[in-house]
């Protein structure tokens, strides 16, 4: 398991983390996302023991262990965000470096680099990899310990199709073997195939935790319609409201958020209403205006 109890980290005057507590249970994946320098890769800085809070504690796997302690490092796996390797050494050698240091049993190396789609290349020098083969030596590496707790700082940047799949193979297989998952991400797609729960992040704070329905729902409430219409007569506007909240009439663009029910519904009324369509456009809510939307609440 990881807990995070009160975790606050401060640089002189600037906080990148403000009394952050979560946790995340065993065979669960959750993500942290928020905009820039809302304290994500700090997070999992934290929980790798690679920097120390300056107040509250990480605590890890089944012995829960403050992450800071040598012994906690045997609980963990953490891919950073950028990897780099040794170019004269060809991704086989890399495994087989890294296995010798985790102790990992004998034929794990194999295991990972099919994993990670790179058998077939594990015989080629490093310096010869693309950036994306270079991302799925970085996840072969982090496959190799199966530890109890299982740390990826933006897995999915650079990462190739055959990547996306090696990286969803990893996760399942922690998973499945009661692996405590915590990854950073600015990619909604990627949180919405591989996650659990959610927590987001606004300022080093934590501005909310919601299972994946939960961050759907909202998603979808977020939506925005624009209307071009000729006219908007105050019964219609009314009639919207009841409809949608907030309706904004700038005298020639009727704007309303809502789900994608509320939306139509709005449509239907304004046509209904005998009012001329001169244009619409209709878009998705997205993570940066759920970010917006908690920056203000909190």
């Amino acid at each position: 398991m990881i807990l995070f109890r009160d975790v606050s980290k401060w640089y002189g005057s600037q906080a990148a983390l403000r009394t952050l507590t979560f946790s995340v249970g065993p065979g669960e994946v959750v993500a942290v996302v928020g905009p820039n320098g809302s304290g994500k890769t700090t997070s999992l800085k934290a929980a790798a023991g690679l920097l120390r809070p300056t107040s509250g504690e990480v605590l890890l796997g089944k012995e829960c262990l403050p992450a800071h302690l040598p012994g906690s490092r045997r609980a963990i796996s953490f891919l950073p965000q950028r990897v780099t390797f040794p170019g004269a050494l060809t991704g086989a050698e890399v495994v087989d470096f890294y296995g010798q240091l985790r102790s990992a049993p004998p034929g794990r190396g194999s295991q990972v680099l099919k994993l990670a789609a790179l058998n077939g290349a594990s015989g080629r020098m490093v310096s010869t990899y693309s950036g994306g083969m270079l991302q799925r030596l970085g996840l072969a590496v982090a496959a190799l310990p199966e530890a109890e707790v299982l740390l990826l700082d933006e897995p999915t940047a650079s990462l190739d199709a055959p990547g996306m799949q090696a990286m969803r193979r990893l996760i399942a297989a922690a998973r499945e073997k009661g692996s405590a998952v915590l990854f950073t991400s600015h990619q909604l797609e990627d949180v919405k195939q591989l996650a659990d729960r959610v927590v987001i992040l606004v300022e080093g704070r934590l501005a909310a935790e919601l299972s994946r329905p939960e961050l759907e729902t909202r998603l979808a409430l977020g939506g925005t319609l624009r209307l071009e219409l000729d006219r908007c007569p105050p019964e219609v506007l009314t009639r919207v409201s009841a409809l949608a909240a907030a309706p904004e009439w700038d005298g020639r663009f009727l704007a309303v958020r809502g789900s994608p029910e509320e939306r139509a519904r709005v449509v239907e009324a304004v046509r209904g209403a005998g009012i001329t369509l001169r244009a619409l456009s209709s878009t998705e809510g997205g993570l940066e205006t759920l970010y917006r939307e908690l920056g203000v609440a909190s």
